[in-house]
């Protein structure tokens, strides 16, 4: 695991231990955890995660990559040593690297780079709900405290969303949420997003994004209760997913007829290339034309690109701020965001227990839950428009693509100088 000082020097405290709370999650994993490295701009920010000891690699170049590194050939390496080697979309494969000679991932890519360009392997990049970047960012909030009984905001608009499918990519859905709030009554499970036990004296804890894909579940279900909801939990490590990790569940979801597929997870990548393994999976997703892949932008407050919100074949949603006219503060922006929602001081179904803050200001802070949430970040704006397609699909008879054209057209219709295209709850085109 790469050292904190190696990195957190000249970065603000929030992001810092936002990043350290990543890395060590990873680190601390089953089956032994995974070494996160942090690599670091010139300027003191964070450029980008990536798993160590591992890369991603197009099929078709892997013997001039092995060549490269002067490892066995892709027919020896399958015979003798097929655990270093994994398939994780048809066209892309995980090669572990060899014990020897040691090199680190940014060794080998800066060597296969040289000798054959950049983009035929990459990083096995880390992805994440949290926001992490340039040095002068500043993350969506942790869940904040609301009265027990606070209805949700927005709040439920009954009828919408009957014969859509949608797919959340997210922490899974807690236990009981389904029946104790009327608005995810069928909602379904896939994944049970488990509470650690209790501590002595009945205290429930709430680790850091449990109960994440519970409150995006819950935001979605608001414009559209009458959807048909799988979520399953594909973040299982402080709210993040390895690529490698990520698309396998993608493309073994592709025969399900699903509608939306919905992911509120962003990473930047090295030298700002496309996620392999994930422009794959698009390719694949392109084959069911009614389909189409929702993503938040990310919560780093920059212009740079995050993937996979930055293909052109999703569409991305960026966060406005609480009053609806402005962009919120912690919301990526640029011209590859499609549309902003509302993602400031959102309101919806969370755990029950105490929570700890991890990140500054509030390290330590302890706050108690009953069941609902304040929440900010692109996360929870992505669902809102989500909903809006889902809810004009059972209404208009549209798919999945048409609708979302229509919406769009109304957004860029509405836009916000300054900001972009705006979709708001409860909109009917």
């Amino acid at each position: 695991m790469t050292s904190a000082g190696d990195w957190r020097n000249g970065l603000q405290s929030r992001i810092a231990d936002e990043v350290e709370h990543v890395v060590r999650a990873f680190h601390d994993g089953p089956n032994g955890g995974k070494e996160i490295t942090v690599v670091p701009t010139a300027s003191g920010g964070i450029d980008h995660l990536h798993a160590e000891g591992e890369i991603l690699v197009r099929v078709e170049h892997l013997g001039a990559v092995l060549n490269t590194l002067e490892d066995s050939s892709p027919a020896d390496l399958e015979a003798n040593e097929p655990e270093r080697l994994q398939r994780i979309t048809p066209g892309v494969v995980l090669l572990t690297l060899a014990a020897a000679p040691a090199r680190s991932v940014a060794e080998t890519l800066d060597l296969i780079d040289a000798r054959h360009g950049r983009g035929i392997a990459t990083p096995n990049h880390v992805l994440t709900v949290a926001g992490y970047g340039d040095p002068n960012i500043c993350p969506a909030t942790e869940p904040e405290e609301v009265y027990e009984g606070t209805e949700p905001y927005p709040s439920v608009s009954p009828g919408h969303g009957n014969g859509v499918l949608v797919y959340i990519a997210d922490t899974g859905l807690l236990a009981g949420a389904a029946t104790d709030h009327s608005w995810l009554t069928g909602a379904q499970a896939v994944d049970i997003d488990a509470l650690p036990p209790q501590l002595p004296g009945g205290a429930q804890p709430i680790p850091p994004y449990k109960g994440h894909g519970t409150f995006v579940t819950g935001v979605l279900r608001c414009l559209a209760p009458a959807a048909d909801v799988m979520v399953t939990s594909a973040f299982d490590s402080a709210g993040s997913a390895l690529e490698a990790d990520l698309v396998p569940r993608l493309e073994d979801a592709l025969g399900l007829g699903v509608d939306i597929f919905h992911l509120s997870i962003a990473c930047v990548s090295r030298h700002d290339l496309p996620l392999m393994a994930f422009r794959e999976w698009l390719s694949h997703l392109r084959e069911y034309k009614s389909s189409v892949c929702v993503v938040a932008a990310g919560n780093s407050g920059m212009r740079r690109p995050t993937w996979p919100a930055a293909f052109s074949d999703v569409i991305s949603v960026g966060a406005l701020g609480g009053d609806w006219r402005g962009r919120a503060s912690f919301s990526n922006f640029g011209g590859w965001v499609d549309v902003y929602a509302p993602g400031r001081d959102l309101v919806n179904a969370y755990a029950t227990g105490t929570y700890t803050c991890y990140a500054a200001p509030y390290k330590g802070q302890v706050r108690n839950f009953y069941g609902m949430a304040k929440w900010s970040g692109t996360s929870f704006s992505t669902p809102i428009v989500s909903g809006l397609i889902a809810s004009r699909m059972s209404h208009t008879g549209e798919n999945a693509q048409q609708a979302a054209a229509a919406l769009l057209a109304a957004a860029l219709s509405q836009a916000i100088p300054g900001v972009g295209p705006v979709l708001l709850p409860y909109q009917r085109v």
